[in-house]
């Protein structure tokens, strides 16, 4: 395992002692970024057994024939997760995984994965796997009016509580353009699922806002030039309480919030729902996104090396912890050994944003960070 160099280590603890009187420099001493695994495919989400072993996406930007696997730190080992069959497409169900980014672990062991569908157009749907008996736990479709043919479900949350999975759909899927992005919220008791906020502010990508890399605007070629990618709702997570969703568009300058109890009441109207999110701080381009017991917040910032927070005390973004490996930092999430483990996925390196030419390589790393608060399984 390396750690980050001394620059960097530097960096972040000034940056923290500056960042306000609720951070303190105690806390920053215990901002170190460590380097976790070097894989030979790109990771996009991230999520952990009931024994603390890592899952993770294998990002289904770049076609991946494995699309989800666990990775052993002692062997250096990947396998295809939950096995090889159900990572092998066939024509006779849709019992497989298709294309898949989002995961997320519940405390009763069971690893969800989202897949999107989009890859062999089967109907999008959430798989639920029981890593304590190694079963399939359940299986929820997500059809439509909740997805649509520009959805590309991203990330999500899970609400035990009120049995509810909430996923921020970006809207970019099939030619869309981010302005059509939504949550959609499915009901595990009954199945139901309902599309919401769709093309809503703290929804919709901000295409005053676009993702700058190196000095440049992330775009695709189309129609003979360059046009820039916006995306809609992707970060997303939910409080130890389970009493505010906080979620926002990649491309945006703000983050949004809004009350679970609202969003789990379906008798509500949209105009109703609407009045009831709230703006609750200013950020960055961002990815992923995960959440402390204390209320403090994390981001992945997809435009530079390095990983930002907003306090639940001053609602102040900062960087947090910096690397220059750490390229398109993406998924976030938060372990039982106390540390939060970081994608670096080099989409930005991709071939459709640079005329036909993949200039991503290998390795692809995770990194791993300890928060400043105790993190919370399955965020």
């Amino acid at each position: 395992m390396l750690r980050m160099s001394l620059h960097y280590y530097l960096a972040a603890v000034i940056v923290l002692i500056v960042a306000g009187a609720s951070l303190t420099a105690e806390d920053a001493k215990g901002v170190n970024l460590e380097l976790y695994a070097s894989l030979d495919q790109a990771v996009g989400n991230i999520a952990f057994t009931h024994t603390g072993q890592l899952v993770m996406s294998h990002h289904p930007f770049f076609k991946p024939a494995i699309r989800v696997a666990t990775y052993d730190p002692a062997t250096k080992s990947v396998t295809p997760f939950p096995n090889e069959q159900w990572n092998t497409p066939r024509k006779e169900n849709d019992w497989y995984l298709d294309d898949v980014l989002g995961l997320r672990n519940d405390s009763r062991g069971v690893v969800w994965m989202l897949d999107m569908g989009t890859r062999n157009n089967v109907t999008p749907k959430l798989v639920g796997w029981n890593t304590r008996e190694n079963r399939l736990e359940r299986i929820a479709y997500i059809p439509a009016p909740a997805s649509l043919e520009t959805s590309q479900l991203n990330d999500f949350v899970i609400d035990e509580q009120r049995q509810l999975i909430v996923i921020a759909d970006e809207g970019i899927g099939r030619g869309g353009d981010g302005s059509k992005a939504a949550l959609i919220v499915v009901e595990l008791k009954t199945g139901k699922t309902r599309r919401v906020l769709e093309g809503h502010i703290s929804t919709a990508a901000d295409r005053n806002r676009p993702i700058i890399i190196a000095g440049k605007p992330l775009s695709v070629d189309q129609d003979g030039k360059q046009v820039p990618i916006f995306v809609g709702a992707d970060g997303i997570t939910l409080d130890h309480n389970n009493q505010w969703l906080y979620y926002a568009p990649l491309n945006g300058d703000k983050l949004y919030r809004l009350p679970m109890a609202a969003l789990a009441d379906d008798s509500l109207t949209e105009q109703q729902l609407r009045k009831q999110v709230e703006t609750y701080s200013d950020k960055v381009n961002n990815g992923g996104m995960s959440i402390d017991k204390q209320g403090n917040l994390y981001f992945t910032n997809v435009e530079s090396h390095s990983i930002g927070m907003v306090t639940a005390g001053e609602r102040k973004y900062t960087v947090l912890a910096a690397d220059d490996r750490m390229l398109w930092p993406d998924g976030i999430s938060y372990n039982r050994d106390g540390y939060m483990y970081v994608s670096a996925a080099q989409v930005h390196l991709g071939a459709p944003f640079n005329h036909g030419e993949d200039k991503s390589s290998k390795p692809f790393y995770v990194f791993r960070f300890k928060p400043l608060s105790d993190g919370i399984l399955g965020r």
